[in-house]
């Protein structure tokens, strides 16, 4: 489809629930923005939802949209004719509709707001239980697709939340029936912006290529300032942390886009910063399923314009799978987890082995109770490296260290026992023991568990007024065709001409980042220079990174090119102590996965000028 000159503006005001609540004010007041999108859902969020609503019936939303964020700029929202799209509906969109609708009133406005509803599957869920039924499916257990368990084999007895992830159909139907705010519950974070471009340049359900692209729009900007130098490996190039901009693209009919921030604001747009975020929790970047387009972004390039200006092009798409996933969550027993400061020589050794000495007592008396043994435990010493580097710590002699020991167990009982336990080391045990900040709490484990059910299942509806309309979404796909993967760059071509090498770690040639897939960690690695790629990709091997990380994966590495970017993108499977709520690890998400992955030393020409080192240069803005 050719441009027809037309721009939509949309900011991108909160990556998560939790989000600073200067995003949204500082678009409305700066951004020149069409439209503000949200995005606040992980997981973990949908569960506290439940137990909120299951207390107070008018509760199972972000309330905070409501009453911090909507209320300082609803006014200037109304006034300006800017649309709001989240997805603070939760687990009860229809509750924070109700709520956003007694501000509207108090306020004095008149705002259409709409509800997507359909996304809870929860009332399927005896169905699941019955046996096989030909329309559910348990996720792949691993990379090569594998499953070994039936779905209701995997159905734990009581689920606490069951949502599939909607994609952009509901909320392009209720912008095109002239909703100003659209309110869903649980959908994939980039269909807040997919929807409303589809709305505003007529794209259809069957326009991959160009949903491609809106999706990779919304990818973008779903996690808020991460793509204005939040997280970014060039830290100290990023100016401003304070008042740093959240994003805002001007997207155009034929699907290309620009990533910017407001003017006056800090952070930092460049094409390092947008290929982290692009790379960020993809998975394989030629099959990012969506529930509205398969998305191939192996081809996409990213082109500087101007100071914090980045161009983006090249996406492709393919039609859809034929289910939604759903994200269940389920309550597991309880956990808990405490901290010590140890300081002195051997602190690290000390913290350790007050660790030890904590489980060794708390065992003993569960045993005197009548208790069972913990379900599962862990100890780090942070500030030693051991456990995050491994094999690689090189600072297990530092003289302060924080203990961290995690635990969970079948019964509340038992962690109050251990929660008791933390406090007496500071008298009993090492030399140097502080920083015990009150007793820490039990609380409830709650674990999540994905799986597959036919569109055809889900009634997605838009709510507004009294209208209660259902919205039509394609449902008869076929499987999702295997890519052709793209062919690799010689690796010869780095070393031309080059007699003399010298070690650098990787940080020095390469930009950054990491994320989760569930108990996977999608680390994106690319070359500060198109013409270094051949060399990382030579020594950046499945079987080098898996020895690197083999004291956090547990299961395979596996490495996909995307030559648009010059990046390589690496998906470690088994990597994250069973991932979010599941884990135990301080870093249960893999933020921490890239750094690691940084450290590792490689080999370049020693005429490239790159310094074993030091610190990286800048992020060049004219890249």
């Amino acid at each position: 489809m050719a441009s027809n000159g037309k721009v939509v503006r949309i900011g991108g005001a909160s990556g998560f629930w939790g989000d600073s609540s200067v995003g949204a004010p500082q678009l409305v007041r700066l951004g020149n923005v069409d439209y503000l999108v949200f995005d606040y859902l992980a997981e973990l969020t949908m569960s506290i939802l439940a137990a909120a609503r299951a207390k107070d019936p008018a509760l199972g939303y972000a309330t905070d949209f409501v009453t911090v964020t909507m209320k300082a700029v609803l006014n200037d929202v109304v006034a300006r004719g800017i649309r709001v799209i989240s997805n603070a509906g939760g687990v009860n969109p229809t509750a924070c509709a109700s709520a956003l609708r007694a501000l509207a009133a108090e306020q004095g406005l008149d705002v259409s707001i709409a509800v997507v509803q359909g996304d809870d599957v929860m009332p399927l869920v005896p169905q699941l239980r019955a046996g096989p039924v030909g329309w559910a499916t348990a996720l792949p257990s691993d990379a090569a697709g594998a499953t070994t368990e039936a779905l209701p084999a995997l159905l734990p007895d009581k689920l606490l939340t069951a949502n599939a992830y909607l994609g952009a159909l509901p909320i392009k139907q209720a912008l095109d029936d002239g909703a100003q705010i659209v309110v869903t519950g649980r959908c994939v974070d980039s269909a807040v912006t997919l929807g409303a471009l589809m709305h505003e340049f007529g794209w259809t359900a069957s326009d991959y290529g160009l949903l491609a692209h809106g999706s990779l729009a919304g990818h973008i900007i779903e996690c808020g300032c991460q793509a204005t130098g939040g997280l970014h490996t060039d830290w100290e190039a990023v100016p401003d942390w304070a008042h740093i901009g959240y994003p805002v693209i001007e997207c155009s009919a034929d699907g290309s886009f620009i990533v910017g921030k407001p003017l006056g604001t800090g952070g930092l747009v460049n094409t390092a910063v947008i290929a982290e975020q692009m790379l960020y929790e993809i998975g394989d970047p030629q099959r990012y399923l969506l529930p509205d387009v398969t998305c191939d972004f192996s081809g996409v390039t990213l082109k500087q314009l101007g100071r914090h200006r980045v161009e983006v092009r090249g996406a492709r798409g393919l039609a859809p799978g034929p289910s939604y996933k759903v994200s269940a969550t389920y309550m597991d027993g309880f956990r808990c987890s405490a901290q010590l400061t140890v300081v002195g020589f051997d602190a690290a050794r000390k913290a350790r082995r007050t660790g030890e000495a904590i489980l060794e007592r708390t065992r003993e008396l569960f045993a005197s109770h009548g208790l069972p043994d913990y379900s599962r435990t862990n100890i780090e010493v942070l500030g030693s490296e051991e456990a995050n580097y491994g094999p690689q710590a090189r600072t297990q002699d530092v003289r302060e260290a924080v203990l961290r020991v995690a635990v969970m167990h079948p019964h509340k009982a038992a962690l109050e026992l251990f929660a008791r336990e933390i406090a007496p080391a500071g008298t009993s045990w090492s030399p140097g023991t502080t920083g015990a900040d009150g007793r820490p709490r039990p609380t409830a484990a709650i674990k999540q568990l994905g799986f597959l059910l036919d569109k055809g299942r889900v009634k997605p509806v838009v709510a507004m007024g009294d209208s209660v309309k259902p919205v039509a979404v394609p449902c008869e796909q076929g499987a999702i065709p295997s890519p052709v993967r793209p062919a690799g760059v010689s690796a010869r071509s780095a070393q031309t001409g080059a007699t003399e090498t010298v070690e650098v770690p990787l940080v020095r040639v390469a930009w950054g980042r990491s994320g989760d897939k569930g108990d996977s960690s999608n680390i994106g690695i690319i070359a500060r220079r198109p013409e270094w790629l051949p060399l990382l990709r030579e020594q950046l091997t499945e079987e080098r990174v898996a020895r690197w990380l083999g004291h956090l994966v547990r299961g395979t590495v596996s490495r996909f090119d995307v030559p648009g970017i010059h990046a390589l993108n690496f998906l470690c499977t088994q990597a994250l102590d069973g991932g979010g709520m599941a884990s135990l690890r301080n870093d249960p998400l893999g933020k921490g996965m890239a750094q690691i992955l940084l450290a590792m030393p490689v080999r370049v020409p020693a005429d490239w000028g790159v310094q074993p080192s030091g610190n990286p240069a800048p992020s060049d803005l004219r890249r």
